[in-house]
């Protein structure tokens, strides 16, 4: 601009910085008129911005106020509760404190009442009977059984139920008709659930009876595949019928007996006892020894007879018996006769046992005769022959009884073996074949027959309990092989238990009705007080 000002004329000079300074107030005004308004934008905004946050701070504050008042609400609600489940607890703790107080208090009077229960029924000599529930098994629901419609209809429907450890309840229903429900009282109820080592715990306290004079009979009772030959002796292998002892849980009552039984014995002085054990089925009214043993030491079942002694007493002469020292020797002759054991398939049961078993253990006690003993040195004198004379006795006496007195080798000794006395108890483990309905089994021919003699001898079973608990002056022991060869334990020379084994499967329930029937008739039988077998008592030296 200085540069265009060369050769101009002062005016001119002026008029153009006039011109430039007019422009520059021009530029400078109207950037102050922008300045102004974003100044008074400005203001506006901020005024808004003031007037936004007192409105924020007073609904913040309101806000907050409410917020606060329930929260304080809820604390006081909370303390509320928890004070309420304070004493909701404590109420629930004294409540389960009374519970305790009076379970215990119940449990005891319950141990009261079956104690008296069970002096009751020494003293009547009643028959102890408990029944055993099982589970519902796959052969249950499978097809192929020859069942009416009405069976069939209602087929794997649970209908039996352990109510209580004392009760079966059974659900009784017809069509057209209403469910009635039937209780049956027993001794001990077990359901299905419950295992082999608590139907055994209450089994064991006879055991003790065993050694202390009393003959013992335990029996299984029930209609085919009802679980009674689990119950008594176990599973058992499919390729031979012996029981498995691979799994101890799983072992029925003769196994678990045994076992007891030498235990026992073991806590008694050595050699006082020994054990002998005879196997025998009766199959189609007949009694087979299945101990017996041809010229070539073969096991084969031989046909036996049960005779009546002078005694009064049921006895099989020539019967089997075998000594065994311990429970694996009593389980490996009892396998062997069980594989002589007879079995039928039948449409209820692939291995249905088509005979009754009976195991016995004969425990003999040598003890003194005429309370010898008298002094220290007699006491001493009188083990020392009991240990001689049992060393000769299952082996020798039993053979040439003229072995074991030629031991005695002094006149002392003679007269001391002459007193000693031979106290003989028994342990009858019976295994019953099952009672069948024809129309449910579907056997034919020769299985038919043996169905025939199976459910005979079951009922005579059922008419000489119905004999002795009407007092009859006659017992039909001889109308079958059965009760005759079981005439002792059941005629009152034994503490019995009857196992009701029972199906709870709907389409059973007619045979289960039968077998409960069957055991409440029979722990109503009274036989008096069971006989005990006396054992002299050592006198003491004063």
């Amino acid at each position: 601009m200085y540069q265009g000002l060369a050769g101009r004329s002062t005016n001119e000079v002026l008029q153009l910085y006039s011109a430039h300074g007019q422009q520059q107030k021009l530029q400078r005004s109207s950037v102050v008129t922008q300045l102004h308004g974003a100044i008074k934008r400005l203001k506006q905004d901020l005024k808004s911005l003031r007037s936004f946050a007192l409105e924020l701070s007073k609904d913040f504050q309101r806000q907050s106020k409410t917020y606060l008042y329930q929260v304080l609400t809820a604390v006081q609600g909370i303390q509320l509760q928890n004070e309420a489940m304070q004493m909701f607890q404590i109420k629930a703790f004294d409540l389960e404190q009374s519970l305790q107080e009076v379970t215990e208090r119940y449990e005891k009077e319950k141990q009261k009442r079956r104690a008296l229960h069970n002096s009751l029924v020494e003293l009547r000599g009643n028959i102890r009977v408990h029944c055993r529930i099982r589970p519902l098994l796959p052969f249950d629901t499978a097809a192929g059984h020859s069942v009416s419609q009405d069976r069939q209809r209602n087929s794997s429907e649970k209908v039996a139920y352990a109510a209580d450890d004392e009760t079966v309840l059974v659900k009784c229903s017809r069509p057209g008709h209403a469910s009635i429900n039937k209780t049956f009282q027993f001794e001990r109820v077990y359901s299905p659930s419950e295992s082999q080592d608590t139907v055994f715990v209450d089994v064991a306290p006879l055991l003790t009876s065993l050694l202390d004079g009393y003959n013992v009979c335990v029996m299984a009772y029930g209609q085919t595949g009802s679980g009674k030959t689990y119950t008594m002796l176990g599973p058992q292998l499919e390729e031979n019928f012996a029981y498995s002892t691979e799994d101890a849980s799983e072992l029925g009552i003769i196994p678990r007996a045994t076992q007891e039984v030498f235990r026992l014995i073991s806590e008694k002085p050595p050699g006082s006892y020994w054990v002998e054990v005879s196997v025998v089925e009766v199959y189609n009214n007949e009694i087979f020894d299945l101990l017996a043993k041809d010229s070539c030491g073969k096991v084969f079942g031989v046909k036996r007879d049960v005779v009546t002694t002078r005694e009064g007493k049921s006895d099989v002469p020539l019967l089997t018996y075998e000594t065994v020292e311990n429970a694996s020797e009593f389980l490996h002759l009892v396998n062997k006769g069980l594989q002589l054991r007879v079995r039928h398939p039948t449409l209820v049961h692939a291995h249905s046992s088509r005979s009754h078993l009976v195991v016995t253990l004969t425990i003999t006690t040598i003890v003194s005769g005429d309370n010898f003993g008298t002094s220290w040195e007699d006491e001493q004198t009188s083990q020392r022959l009991n240990k001689e004379v049992s060393c000769t006795f299952p082996q020798k006496m039993r053979e040439n009884k003229s072995t074991s007195s030629s031991r005695a080798s002094s006149p002392a000794q003679l007269e001391a073996t002459e007193k000693m006395k031979q106290v003989k108890t028994r342990l009858q483990l019976v295994d019953l074949a099952g009672s069948e309905c024809v129309g449910m089994s579907g056997v034919t021919g020769a299985a038919l027959r043996e169905t025939s003699f199976i459910n005979r001898s079951l009922s005579a079973l059922a008419d000489v309990l119905g004999a002795i608990a009407e007092q009859r002056s006659h017992v039909p022991y001889r109308n079958s092989k059965l009760t005759h060869l079981l005439q002792d334990s059941v005629g009152g020379d034994a503490k019995l238990l009857v196992m009701l084994c029972i199906s709870p499967d709907q389409k059973y329930l007619t045979e289960s009705m039968q077998s409960l029937g069957f055991g409440t008739r029979a722990r109503q039988v009274q036989r008096g007080q069971v006989k005990k077998k006396s054992f002299p008592v050592p006198s003491k030296a004063k």
